[in-house]
Protein backbone atom coordinates (compact mmCIF):
# COMPACT_ATOMS: atom_id res chain seq x y z
CA UNK A 1 0.00 0.00 0.00
CA UNK A 2 1.21 3.52 -0.77
CA UNK A 3 1.62 5.95 1.04
CA UNK A 4 1.71 10.11 0.23
CA UNK A 5 4.85 11.92 0.48
CA UNK A 6 5.79 15.53 -0.44
CA UNK A 7 8.91 17.37 -0.72
CA UNK A 8 10.75 20.74 -1.89
CA UNK A 9 12.87 20.56 -4.84
CA UNK A 10 14.51 23.42 -6.33
CA UNK A 11 12.44 24.45 -9.96
CA UNK A 12 15.24 23.51 -12.38
CA UNK A 13 14.61 19.84 -10.85
CA UNK A 14 11.47 20.37 -11.00
CA UNK A 15 11.34 21.11 -14.67
CA UNK A 16 13.94 18.20 -15.27
CA UNK A 17 11.48 15.91 -13.76
CA UNK A 18 8.80 16.84 -16.13
CA UNK A 19 10.90 16.91 -19.36
CA UNK A 20 11.60 13.15 -18.15
CA UNK A 21 8.06 12.22 -17.88
CA UNK A 22 7.54 14.08 -21.12
CA UNK A 23 10.30 11.85 -23.03
CA UNK A 24 9.29 8.48 -21.47
CA UNK A 25 5.62 8.80 -20.87
CA UNK A 26 6.10 7.78 -16.92
CA UNK A 27 4.83 9.87 -14.32
CA UNK A 28 7.11 12.73 -12.21
CA UNK A 29 5.74 10.60 -9.38
CA UNK A 30 6.87 6.83 -10.37
CA UNK A 31 10.26 8.51 -11.58
CA UNK A 32 11.12 9.90 -8.11
CA UNK A 33 9.86 6.50 -6.57
CA UNK A 34 12.57 4.72 -9.12
CA UNK A 35 15.03 7.36 -8.58
CA UNK A 36 14.48 6.78 -4.96
CA UNK A 37 13.88 2.91 -4.66
CA UNK A 38 17.38 3.04 -6.58
CA UNK A 39 18.89 5.55 -3.93
CA UNK A 40 17.95 2.90 -1.02
CA UNK A 41 19.05 0.21 -2.80
CA UNK A 42 22.78 1.83 -3.09
CA UNK A 43 23.12 3.54 -0.27
CA UNK A 44 21.79 0.68 1.99
CA UNK A 45 24.42 -1.75 0.00
CA UNK A 46 27.34 0.54 1.08
CA UNK A 47 26.19 0.76 4.64
CA UNK A 48 26.07 -3.17 5.03
CA UNK A 49 29.21 -3.39 3.23
CA UNK A 50 31.34 -0.81 5.79
CA UNK A 51 29.49 -2.42 8.51
CA UNK A 52 30.05 -6.31 7.97
CA UNK A 53 34.03 -4.74 7.27
CA UNK A 54 34.12 -3.08 10.23
CA UNK A 55 32.44 -6.14 12.29
CA UNK A 56 35.58 -7.90 10.32
CA UNK A 57 38.25 -5.63 11.75
CA UNK A 58 36.44 -5.53 15.51
CA UNK A 59 36.91 -9.66 15.14
CA UNK A 60 40.40 -9.38 14.16
CA UNK A 61 39.43 -11.12 10.93
CA UNK A 62 42.25 -8.87 8.50
CA UNK A 63 44.91 -9.68 6.45
CA UNK A 64 48.29 -7.72 6.38
CA UNK A 65 49.34 -5.98 3.73
CA UNK A 66 52.37 -8.12 2.99
CA UNK A 67 50.28 -11.16 2.84
CA UNK A 68 48.48 -9.72 0.17
CA UNK A 69 51.36 -8.54 -1.69
CA UNK A 70 53.06 -12.50 -0.89
CA UNK A 71 49.86 -14.05 -2.53
CA UNK A 72 49.36 -11.92 -5.34
CA UNK A 73 53.02 -12.26 -5.75
CA UNK A 74 53.96 -8.37 -5.92
CA UNK A 75 56.97 -8.51 -3.85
Amino acid sequence: MAEQFSLRLPKATKDRLQELADATGRTKAFLAQDAIERYLELESWQIKSIQDGLKYVNEGKVVSYDNVKKEWGLE
